[in-house]
């Protein structure tokens, strides 16, 4: 029944920490780190960002008056950027699902400058069928319209995706649609419930 296993980024293939950003961002402005965190996960600065809402150097201009960062846009990408390690053994099963041809993609909320570091750095990110990311279509998970986007890249509906998310809400939207959903509680029990399903 399953025809394509489509993939959260952040939290389920890479793992992030915004903490080192913050302290980055604060060590060459005027704020404190916690003033930095709440810019970036308590305002609507970066949602807006990763809506498509602001450019890069839109994003970039609106933390500098924020905060007081000193630093140009090449060092901002590298502090604000730099802050992800690969998930190994979900790397893995992404592979191992290429080698059995089944269709992969990534389905991620997120912002060109991130995604840039991801590029550079995960050599991986490249080895899958397709890339849905919030920033390009203007929409963020759990809305619809990106969902959307998901079937129409894919060609696939319904049971025929497997949808693997950190986020409740974002699992549950792909599941009124549905998709068959795993919530990524650690990489072990989303590997032995793909396992379940006789992909790998």
């Amino acid at each position: 029944m399953i025809k394509t296993v489509i993939f959260d980024l952040g939290k389920v293939l890479v793992d992030f920490d915004y903490g080192i950003a913050e302290r980055r961002i604060a060590a060459r402005g005027r704020v404190k780190a916690e003033e930095v965190s709440a810019l970036l996960c308590q305002s609507p600065l970066l949602p807006r960002y990763e809506t498509g809402l602001l450019t890069s150097a839109e994003f970039y201009r609106e933390v500098c008056a924020a905060t007081g960062f000193a630093g140009d846009l090449a060092e901002f990408v590298g502090c604000f950027g730099e802050i992800f390690s690969p998930i190994a053994p979900m790397v893995e099963l992404q592979a191992q699902l290429r080698q059995r041809g089944v269709p992969t993609y990534i389905f991620s909320n997120t912002n060109e400058m991130a995604l840039a570091v991801i590029q550079r750095d995960f050599p991986f990110l490249g080895n899958f069928d397709g890339h849905i990311y919030s920033f390009e279509h203007g929409a963020m998970k759990p809305n619809a319209k990106l969902y959307e986007v998901v079937e129409n890249r894919s060609g696939c509906r319904g049971a025929e995706i497997l949808y693997i998310d950190d986020r409740a809400e974002n699992v549950e939207a792909g599941a009124v649609r549905g998709w068959q959903a795993i919530l990524q509680e650690t990489p072990e029990k989303t590997i032995a419930q793909v396992r379940k399903h006789g992909l790998i």
